[in-house]
């Protein structure tokens, strides 16, 4: 059963508290040299508090010169060999990356989907779905489909009317106040469908690679669900270790 710890110290901000409990762990032997600490999930379980209150905690504690944090196992996409970093938005990303994309919106409306709001973890089961196609501007050859999924929320509500924000989904959600600060993606590959293969001017069956990421804002929000088909000549998955 994981141990929870009641934080004292009244007139003391939550981070520095978080800090002093590790610190006091640290200093007592509890903690060893070298011993890893709980993981952020761990810890925001055991302090009952969001995830940003721990990353401060745990910056305070590094300030304290008593931990060192180090970037572990990761993964990323690459087009054509260049990492693709979606944190500034797929658009920007992809043409940071180099490609030479336009971009075509298929559906932008409201939609109730049940089973994606339990799955989520959210109340609501209606959602807006973004689709959008995009191929090379050159020769018109696709290079992915992404199905977005953001639930529906006051500051989004009127999006379907208005579009988006300079066309843009990233600024979109930004200009909105949802900021994302972690998630989870997996990566297989899927066969095309005969209605996407219709839409990317490709052969049915042909295989592409599908990436399903779910982020969330620093409190653990659902902000954004979305399915991508990237064409395998110049997606990869890259993994570091």
């Amino acid at each position: 059963m994981a141990r929870r710890t009641t934080l004292s110290s009244p007139g003391t901000g939550k981070p520095e508290r978080i800090a002093t409990v590790l610190e006091q762990e640290i200093r007592s032997g509890v903690l060893g040299f070298g011993d890893r600490l709980q993981s952020e999930n761990e810890l925001v379980q055991r302090f009952s508090v969001s995830r940003n209150t721990i990353r401060k905690g745990l910056e305070e504690l590094s300030s304290r010169g008593l931990i060192t944090t180090k970037v572990g196992i990761g993964s990323f996409v690459t087009f054509d060999g260049m990492p693709v970093d979606d944190a500034v938005g797929w658009s920007r990303a992809l043409a940071n990356a180099g490609a030479n994309a336009d971009t075509r919106t298929l559906r932008l409306e409201v939609m109730q989907d049940a089973e994606l709001a339990a799955r989520l973890g959210v109340e609501s089961p209606f959602f807006i779905a973004v689709d959008r196609v995009r191929s090379n501007a050159d020769d018109g050859h696709a290079i992915s489909i992404e199905r977005s999924r953001l639930p529906l929320s006051p500051e989004l509500e009127d999006v379907p009317l208005r579009g988006l924000r300079e066309g843009s989904l990233h600024q979109t959600l930004r200009g909105a106040g949802l900021v994302p600060d972690h998630g989870e993606e997996w990566v297989d590959i899927e066969m095309l469908s005969a209605e996407d293969a219709a839409i990317l001017d490709c052969a049915p069956g042909a295989p592409f690679l599908r990436t399903r990421r779910l982020t969330r804002d620093a409190d653990g929000r659902a902000i954004e669900f979305v399915t991508s088909l990237l064409n395998p000549a110049h997606f990869a998955l890259h993994l570091e270790f």
